[in-house]
């Protein structure tokens, strides 16, 4: 046992056996910090973030590019017309919700709003006067007359030069260490940890504070007095006394969706549930338990996203070589503005089927009026149509669809292609809420938001564009380059079509086609077999994973840029075509291979070095719990519902 108890340092135990004395040992730290024995601050939180690519700035020091407005690219490339495309691979919804998790988990830049970095994205009323700033491709109606954007706030002592140019700050550690479950800093998880909050760790209890098997709330009972740690908030928590009704997690952006909710409760429950098998152990302290459950989850999440999250993307990494001190795992610049941002993938609803009478009346007619439809498929199940946006700031809405219900319903249905349409749950009305003069919610958001419901617009792809400008991100061209692609000649090239003109149509003003709403017309749909899914089809928008438009992709970019070369970052990777098998185009992929590669061989932690193999392996022979758990068994084991042995591939 003794032996056991040594190796077990990995993750900072400090272990009483009988007849010993008690063994302090190392820690993995909150912040990240200390990972790199020579290197302490890499991968930590608060550090800058890493440069791939030389920085692109107005004035070549800090200034924002300039371009196009974001939201008329927006309008003319992201919009989907409300026609739904899946994933031409069957991944299912856990493919996003997944990649937000740990998005969630190694990196939040510094949000900080500051009036000097207030860059508000122009918006241009819909209508079909050019001449007078209209946009007649513009389908809804901005009550605020702009779309808010603030400027990431620069690194301190950056922007000052051209040999000092603006950096920006990643605020949580780089590593995938279960951060959104425990948070940085002890007095956000003495907060999170049953037991007294009285600024002393050591009288905690092992397990987090889940009452009910969910997260707790920021009134929680028991943390009477102790002020909740800061949980952003956004839709109807944004109402006066919003946070009232937000849950609590290690990281602030636990509320932001039911499906990331759901996650942050799943792996609160692993915990505990890792906690409860240890309870047999009588000489492991409190804090011992915590320590070996937070170390097992982290190598939980690791194993999930390595061998099931990324292959089910196509995304294949050199072999493991071991840790390697000399790789510094920090989030670079272009991952976290630009790679990353795979919002196309978000499918625009949620469809949790189950029997007639699961639910109450009461809880029917509750969900109904919080913008619910309710479908019965005539075979004695029903169907809650959950729009994405009656899903934003709700989590409140994940005790009454129910966790595990909700779980299954991410495995069945396949998650949107992912491409340069954005479903307008994110392109338009991103945390917006209803009108308060909106009669019946339920058809504010499915199967096509309506945009009479909504009195602003938050584009989130006009958003991602314009980040990449903030952060002086390069050039599509010029990020292809730096992660050693070859540069693309043509507009055909970039996006894998035949051809960059526009066609003779007669429906199409061919003496200014870009500005003709009848462009992103779809004429053509083909589901994964490359059958053709008929227009008319009740089909429509759930077997089509491939649809042609009027006009190219390649015609509305050279339209928009006029040169390959002056083509945004953001724009260029999501137009660009898939490999077989893969999710993803060639720069994006580019952008995961070069940083989850560093992620994982620049972690002394990383579940495959023969540190971590080595306590892992002791932890399995001493006290029977493994680490190399499918997200199914996690599923399973924390909800008692049944789904497919491979989640990350849709079941229905």
């Amino acid at each position: 046992m003794r032996r056991i108890i040594l190796v077990l340092a990995v993750f900072g135990l400090t272990l009483s056996l009988p007849a010993s004395a008690a063994l302090r040992l190392e820690v993995r730290a909150l912040d990240g910090s200390g990972n790199n024995v020579r290197h302490p601050d890499w991968g930590k939180g608060g550090t800058e973030y890493l440069r791939v690519a030389d920085t692109k700035y107005a004035d070549g020091k800090g200034s924002k590019q300039g371009g196009l407005s974001a939201r008329w690219i927006s309008n003319r490339t992201f919009n989907d017309e409300g026609q739904n495309l899946f994933s031409e691979n069957n991944v299912s919804q856990f493919g996003w919700v997944w990649g937000q998790f740990m998005d969630h988990v190694f990196g939040l830049r510094d949000d900080r709003e500051f009036a000097e970095d207030h860059a508000p994205l122009k918006f241009s009323k819909k209508g079909n006067d050019v001449a007078k700033g209209q946009d007649p491709l513009e389908g809804f109606q901005n009550d605020l007359g702009a779309i808010d954007f603030f400027r990431t706030v620069a690194a301190p002592g950056t922007g000052n030069s051209r040999f000092n140019k603006r950096e920006q700050i990643n605020t949580v550690p780089s590593f995938i260490d279960a951060f959104n479950v425990y948070g940085g800093t002890n007095t956000r998880l003495e907060w999170l940890r049953a037991g007294p909050d009285d600024g002393n760790l050591a009288n905690n209890s092992a397990s987090l504070l889940l009452p009910d098997g969910y997260l707790p709330l920021t009134t929680d009972a028991s943390r009477k007095g102790v002020p909740a740690p800061v949980m952003a908030l956004m839709g109807p928590l944004a109402a006066p006394h919003g946070v009232d009704r937000a849950v609590v997690a290690g990281d602030v952006r636990a509320n932001e969706n039911i499906a990331l909710t759901a996650m942050h409760t799943l792996f609160a429950r692993e915990h505990n549930r890792i906690v409860d098998r240890l309870g047999r152990f009588s000489f492991l302290s409190n804090e011992d338990k915590f320590q070996i459950a937070r170390g097992v989850v982290g190598a939980e999440m690791q194993w999930i996203t390595y061998n099931e999250f990324l292959p089910s993307l196509g995304v294949r990494l050199p072999s493991y070589r071991g840790y390697n001190p000399n790789v510094n795992p920090g989030l670079s610049n272009e991952f976290a503005t630009v790679g990353y941002r795979a919002h196309s993938m978000i499918h625009g609803e949620f469809e949790p089927n189950v029997p007639v009478g699961f639910y109450s009346a009461a809880t029917l007619a509750h969900l109904k009026s919080e913008g619910v439809q309710i479908e019965d498929e005539g075979d004695g199940t029903i169907t809650l149509v959950i729009p994405l946006s009656a899903a934003f700031g709700m989590p409140s809405m994940l005790r009454e669809v129910g966790e595990g219900t909700l779980l299954k319903n991410l495995a069945n249905d396949r998650q949107y292609k992912n491409d340069e349409q954005i479903d307008n749950s994110l392109r338009t009305v991103l945390f917006q809420v209803p009108k308060a003069d909106t009669p019946d919610p339920s058809v504010c958001g499915s199967p096509v938001i309506n945009p009479a419901c909504f009195a602003g617009v938050a584009d989130l792809g006009a958003i991602d564009l314009e980040r990449a400008r903030d952060h002086g991100i390069p050039l599509y061209n010029d990020l292809r380059e730096a992660y050693g692609l070859p540069r693309v000649q043509r507009f055909s090239e970039l996006t894998g079509e035949s051809t960059s003109q526009f066609p003779s149509d007669r429906l199409i003003n061919s003496r200014d086609p870009i500005n003709d709403p009848n462009i992103l017309d779809f004429v053509k749909l083909f589901d994964a077999e490359g059958n053709v899914v008929p227009l008319d089809s009740p089909d429509r928008n759930e077997d089509a994973t491939v649809g042609i438009r009027r006009t190219t992709l390649a015609a509305r970019l050279r339209a928009i840029y006029g040169d390959v070369d002056n083509v945004d970052a953001f724009v260029g990777m999501v137009s660009e075509p898939h490999d077989q098998g893969a999710e993803l185009g060639d720069l994006q992929r580019a952008i995961w291979r070069e940083q989850f590669a560093r992620l994982r061989d620049g972690d002394r932690f990383f579940y495959a070095s023969s540190q971590a193999q080595s306590v892992l392996s002791d932890i399995r022979q001493a006290f029977g719990i493994d680490f190399r758990q499918s997200l199914e068994n996690l599923i399973e084991a924390n909800t008692n519902v049944r789904v497919q042995d491979d989640v990350f591939h849709a079941a229905g």
